[in-house]
């Protein structure tokens, strides 16, 4: 920079100081790069209360969260939801208390991906929980959905968009929603942000398995981080192999937040540094949220609709862990069918179970979803099939011979929802995978 030149001009005649001093100080700053904070939790599904993952009580619980976000917040953070805040039928809160939660957000969160459980209880009703919120719901690929967003941080323009995962059409029982292609819906949203709103960085914060994010992502150049949800996996940051997207995933129910910096240098990307932030004692909390959640957990537990849920089942003397459980149901399942072979999908399995009074509310905790068992005949090498199909949903866990002849025919008991995923055709057993487990811990 020719400093006479610009303080005198061509004729040399003086500027003004102070014109100077702004012009050299918005050169300066142009030039320096800014670090910005982005925090993300996602598949929350109504814990409000904290809850045993880990092996450790008291992790998680939206008070605990709150007050980290606002912290953040506080200090510049933009911060984003991923989605699938509700979850019908477990926990109990979610069934009574349905949104309550998402407004108290209102303030800490910037936006929210649409999760396929958002509108478990129809699609009026979340309508009714959407227009409570101050912060939007993207979803680029679901019809009537805001696709994308733009907040400026420290003069940088974030650019934000989600989508709903191939799977959504099967998942989503509630009327009036439908759903296009997933990549192409992305490839407009990157170039409407990059080239029409002329973001410094693109993010993804939701909605679809790991595998798809993948996938996502070297089809649609462009996208410079993706925050992983519905997959409900806890992984820490890394660069997605064959593209330039950084990718972090924090796992379930508010027990991790992630937290990714980015540096950003002349409208570019130019450093992704990131963790996983535990949500437990060692983080401040919202005093007030905490109030709130304690009030409402005390009505929850004495309604009449839902105290049975609360009341003991059994006495664990130690902790089952999800590999355990999961190991368990199957072989319950395999009995119970009189089956040769037992399967289900391991995302059917969410939570341990703690040492201690076991509750039917916690067993409905550890797994969500009230499958139902059904039994499929077929070959061995059918089986071996149904373990690599895409679109089933693995991994899986098995009960089974210590060898399976391929030509060999064999009673196959599976939920019936990886019936529904394979178009398997089953004969419903009438027995419930989650009551027949409740059943072999009762006394």
């Amino acid at each position: 920079m020719n400093i006479p030149h610009l303080i005198f001009g061509k004729g040399r005649t003086p500027l003004r100081p102070f014109v100077f001093l702004l012009l050299f100080s918005c050169a300066i700053a142009h030039a320096r790069p800014v670090r910005v904070t982005l925090l993300h939790f996602s598949d929350y599904h109504s814990h409000a209360v904290p809850f045993y993952d880990d092996g450790r009580a008291g992790v998680g619980g939206i008070a605990r969260a709150a007050g980290y976000l606002r912290q953040e917040k506080k200090r510049g953070a933009l911060i984003f939801s991923g989605g699938d805040m509700i979850n019908r039928g477990s926990p109990a809160w979610s069934d009574k208390y349905q949104c309550a939660e998402w407004p108290w957000l209102n303030g800490l969160v910037d936006a929210m991906a649409f999760g396929n459980h958002d509108a478990d209880y129809g699609h009026d009703a979340f309508d009714r929980c959407r227009a409570q919120l101050r912060y939007p719901i993207l979803s680029a690929n679901t019809q009537g959905m805001q696709r994308t967003a733009v907040l400026t941080v420290k003069g940088v323009r974030i650019g934000v968009f989600a989508v709903a995962g191939p799977d959504f059409p099967s998942l989503v029982k509630a009327e009036g929603f439908t759903f296009a292609d997933r990549i192409a819906a992305a490839r407009d949203a990157v170039r409407a942000l990059r080239e029409g709103e002329h973001s410094d960085a693109v993010v993804m914060i939701g909605h679809e398995h790991i595998d798809d994010d993948f996938a996502l992502a070297r089809a649609v150049p462009g996208i410079d981080l993706i925050f992983g949800t519905h997959s409900h996996l806890k992984r820490e940051l890394t660069r997605i192999e064959g593209t330039s997207t950084w990718f972090i995933s924090p796992f379930q129910y508010l027990a991790y937040v992630s937290r990714v910096e980015l540096t950003v240098d002349d409208g570019k990307v130019t450093r992704v540094d990131g963790k996983l932030v535990r949500v437990d004692d060692k983080l401040p909390i919202d005093r007030a949220i905490d109030q709130r959640v304690r009030t409402m957990q005390r009505e929850l537990e004495h309604d009449p609709q839902y105290a049975a849920l609360f009341a003991p089942i059994a006495k664990l003397p130690e902790t089952v862990s999800v590999e355990a459980l999961a190991k368990r149901a199957v072989e319950i399942m395999r009995r119970a069918a009189k089956a040769d072979v037992a399967v289900s999908t391991a995302s059917s399995f969410r939570q341990a179970l703690p040492p201690g009074t076991l509750t039917l509310e916690a067993l409905c905790a550890a797994m969500p979803y009230d499958n139902e068992i059904v039994v499929a005949e077929m070959t061995g090498a059918q089986f071996e099939a149904l373990l690599v199909a895409p679109g089933a949903d693995g991994p899986f866990v098995v009960a089974r011979p210590d060898s399976i002849e391929p030509s060999a025919r064999y009673r196959v008991a599976m939920t019936d929802y990886l019936a529904g995923l394979a178009k398997i055709q089953a004969v419903k057993s009438g027995l419930r995978v989650r009551n027949e487990v409740r059943i072999s811990f009762a006394p």
